[in-house]
């Protein structure tokens, strides 16, 4: 959710014109993305931890495995991958030329960052969808 608030305000407030945004950005982007990390294998620890902890009857099932990896492997390509090439893309390395425009490749990794976030919010409530039936399943009367 901050990335869909906090690229799209700085954008228009005309802050990614400034020579100092990449750094910025990458210092406020790093962050937040090892929290993201720290969040993910925290979710896939406790997953794994419900999985093989309980009863086999009373297991969440593989696809939780896979969607808790998942995001995991969504962090670690935001982490490592498209915040350094953001900010190395940012970075204004010829002083003796001004440049107010962020290069167009720039915004092609925002939308990969962005399909990537939309991904990570679709398997989040997909594990969280399917945690909740396997808690609390519906039960047939008749």
């Amino acid at each position: 959710m901050l990335d869909g608030i906090v690229m799209p305000a700085l954008y228009t407030s005309g802050m990614m014109t400034e020579p100092n945004f990449a750094i910025a950005g990458y210092s406020l982007f790093s962050l937040f993305n090892r929290i993201e990390l720290l969040c993910a294998g925290l979710v896939l620890t406790s997953i794994l931890g419900l999985r093989y902890g309980r009863h086999p009857w009373n297991r969440p099932g593989w696809m939780t495995v896979l969607l808790s990896l998942l995001l995991l492997a969504i962090a670690l390509v935001d982490t490592y991958g498209f915040t350094p090439q953001m900010s190395a893309l940012g970075l204004q390395l010829n002083w003796f030329v001004e440049s107010n425009q962020p290069p167009a490749s720039m915004n092609q990794l925002h939308l990969s960052y962005w399909l990537f976030d939309g991904l990570k919010i679709a398997a989040t409530g997909l594990l969280l969808w399917l945690y909740n039936r396997k808690l609390h399943p519906v039960t047939m009367m008749g």
